[in-house]
C-alpha cells in the first residue's frame, strides 16, 4: 500500500532512540524529511545519521527540551525554516513508564508529577501550539501523541494521569483543527522491546538467575498475540496514521500492546 507520505516532512519529539526512533526511521523510509528532536545531541545526531544513510531522505537533528516553551519555539521555527513546511507531528518525548521512585501514594513526590506533566503532557501541548499555525497555513497537517497502556490501567498513579491526559488533549485538538484539515490521533503503547526495556529485562533476568530470552518469552505471555511488540509496531501504526490514507480516524486513541487481556473498552 502507498500510504502516500513520500516528500511530506515531519518532526519526531523522542526520535534519538526507542520508540521515536523508530517512527522517525520508518517516516523516513515512506518518503518523508525529518526534523528529529531531543536532548542529548550526541545522541540525536548519530541517530539523524544513521537513518538518513539508510533511507536518502533529509533528517535534521535539533537538539531541544520540550519541558521547555522557549527550546520548543525555537526547535519548531528551525525546523519549518529548514523543511520548508510541517505537515506531521509525532510528539514521542517522555520518560519511559512514568512511575515514582517508590510505589504506593505516599512515595509520591510533587516534584516527580510535575516533572511528567510538564515533560509529556504540556510538551505535547507546547509542540502542538507551535506547529498548528503551519498546518494551517497549508490546509493539512497530522498530530500523533505516543502515550500508553496506563492510561487504561491502575498501579502507576503518574503513568495514568499523564496518559488519561494526552488522550484528552488528543480529542479537544481534534474537535478543535478538524475543519482546518488536521487530524490528531493518539497511540498507546503497551510493553514494548526498546533499548531502555532491553536494559531493563536484561538487569531482571540477572536478579532471577534467568537468560534475557526466557525473559522475553515470559513477557510476551502477557497479551494476546503471545509475542514481543516491537518499536517498529508502534512506528508502523503511527505512519498510517501520519498519512493521507487516515482522514476517517482522527480524535480516537488507538491501543497498541498486542491486546491488554480481559477488559472490554468501546
Amino acid at each position: 500500500m502507498d500510504l502516500q507520505l513520500a516528500n511530506k516532512t515531519a518532526i519526531v519529539t523522542g526520535g534519538s532512540k526507542g520508540i521515536g526512533k523508530a517512527i522517525a526511521r520508518v517516516l523516513a523510509n515512506e518518503g518523508v524529511h525529518l526534523a528529529i528532536l531531543a536532548r542529548n545531541p550526541e545522541t540525536l545526531a548519530a541517530a539523524a545519521t544513521e537513518i538518513a544513510a539508510a533511507s536518502g531522505r533529509r533528517v535534521i537533528a535539533i537538539p531541544a527540551d520540550t519541558g521547555n516553551t522557549p527550546s520548543v519555539d525555537a526547535a519548531v521555527a528551525r525546523a519549518a525554516a529548514e523543511l520548508g513546511r510541517i505537515d506531521i507531528l509525532v510528539n514521542c518525548a517522555a520518560q519511559p513508564g512514568g512511575a515514582p521512585p517508590r510505589p504506593g501514594i505516599e512515595h509520591l513526590p510533587d516534584e516527580n508529577f510535575l516533572e511528567q506533566m510538564n515533560v509529556k503532557v504540556l510538551g505535547y501541548t507546547r509542540c502542538a501550539r507551535a506547529v498548528v499555525p503551519h498546518m494551517k497555513a497549508s490546509g493539512w497537517g497530522r498530530i500523533i501523541n505516543i502515550s500508553g497502556l496506563a492510561a487504561r490501567q491502575t498501579g502507576n498513579p503518574i503513568g495514568s494521569m499523564r496518559n488519561v491526559a494526552v488522550q484528552a488533549l488528543t480529542k479537544n485538538l481534534a474537535d478543535e483543527l478538524g475543519p482546518f484539515g488536521i487530524n490528531v490521533t493518539c497511540v498507546h503503547p503497551g510493553l514494548t522491546w526498546t533499548e531502555f526495556m532491553e536494559e531493563t529485562m536484561t538487569r531482571q533476568a540477572a536478579s532471577r538467575g534467568e537468560t534475557l530470552e526466557h525473559a522475553r518469552e515470559r513477557m510476551a505471555q502477557g497479551n494476546a498475540v503471545h509475542r514481543i511488540i516491537e518499536a517498529e509496531d508502534i512506528a508502523n501504526i503511527t505512519a498510517f496514521l501520519a498519512s493521507p490514507l487516515s482522514v476517517a480516524i482522527t480524535g480516537e486513541s488507538i491501543a497498541a500492546g498486542g491486546g491488554a487481556p480481559r477488559a472490554i473498552y468501546y
